[in-house]
């Protein structure tokens, strides 16, 4: 890689992750620790100079959201303070995704105002993989690298080669990013009619499509509670479907979204690792196949620093 240096950053979000996407760049992870004060504010101590460097800051604002996303900001703001040419924020999970709009009176939109905290600290660039909303990229008056989850999932499925596919969209709002994936494997789709009476409760209404015989690939950006998908996936099979398997990129899971994959219908879920795998939970859940981003951000960081296309990745 020409031009000024490169530096690889991370936080405590996803370690893992960062390394993995240094070790395909055949880099080193650059030095630094965030730092604890006893009543619980946030620092950072970066261990080596960034003056003039393209530095990217690996971190998914993923749970403890508001931790992360504080590490993040003040890692982005010391390294701007220390004179580094660039800095791209690389968040593969993007946090308070889900608060993009006003649903109703006087309720933020917490995704917009992330936005602003991010370009207020500095950052001059930001790649992300599968915003739950599209329209969030317009919230920054910065460049956005909108990654998809969809190649890293359908080349999965190609190579799995299931009789009888069907893609499914869990609801109205996934059916871009289900026919996306119908596309890749040659196949139709269908999609769940619900709606949601409270937030993580969700009511099927009726499946449009003919599913019957099929075997379904649920494909969503986010399983949080799992409520949503097991739910769809008992209302596929009754509906005549001959097998459910399910797949999203942001693997949240929280509450008891484990046991209840677990206990489902589904045969297997497809999860990608831009959140952390929690492998201690993982035991309850023997379904859980995970997918690593680690080579898609590391060609985007690469094509990034050198000025090249990052859409032409997915062409």
């Amino acid at each position: 890689m020409s031009g000024s240096q490169i530096k690889l950053f991370s936080a405590n979000a996803n370690p893992e992750l960062a390394q993995e996407i240094a070790e395909y760049l055949g880099l080193s992870m650059a030095s630094a620790k965030v730092i604890r004060f006893s009543d619980g504010e946030v620092t950072v101590d970066i261990d080596e100079s960034v003056r003039g460097a393209d530095v990217f800051i690996i971190q998914p604002t993923c749970a403890p959201v508001n931790e992360h996303l504080m590490e993040l900001l003040i890692m982005i703001d010391a390294v701007r303070r220390a004179s580094a040419r660039r800095i791209t924020a690389v968040i593969p999970y993007y946090g308070y995704a889900r608060q993009e709009r006003k649903s109703r009176a006087r309720e933020p939109i917490s995704a917009k105002l992330v936005a602003n905290l991010l370009t207020a600290a500095g950052a001059r660039r930001v790649v992300a993989m599968d915003l739950h909303a599209s329209a969030i990229q317009g919230f920054f008056d910065i460049p956005v690298d909108h990654l998809p989850g969809v190649p890293i999932l359908a080349e999965y499925y190609q190579k799995k080669h299931l009789d009888n596919l069907l893609v499914v969209s869990p609801d109205l709002g996934g059916v871009t990013r289900a026919r996306n994936l119908a596309n890749r494997l040659g196949t139709e789709i269908a999609i769940i009619d619900k709606r949601r009476p409270q937030p993580n409760v969700a009511e099927i209404m009726n499946i449009i499509g003919d599913i019957r015989g099929k075997t379904v690939v649920m494909a969503d950006d986010i399983i949080d509670t799992a409520g949503t998908i097991t739910l769809g996936a008992q209302a596929l099979l009754d509906r005549g479907a001959k097998e459910v398997h399910a797949c999203c990129t942001h693997a949240v899971l929280s509450g008891s979204a484990y046991e209840r994959l677990e206990k489902s219908v589904i045969k297997e879920v497809l999860i990608t690792n831009t959140i952390p795998f929690d492998s201690a939970k993982a035991a309850s859940c023997s379904k859980i196949k995970v997918l690593s981003v680690a080579p898609i951000f590391g060609e985007a960081i690469m094509r990034i620093h050198e000025d090249l296309s990052v859409s032409r990745l997915f062409d």
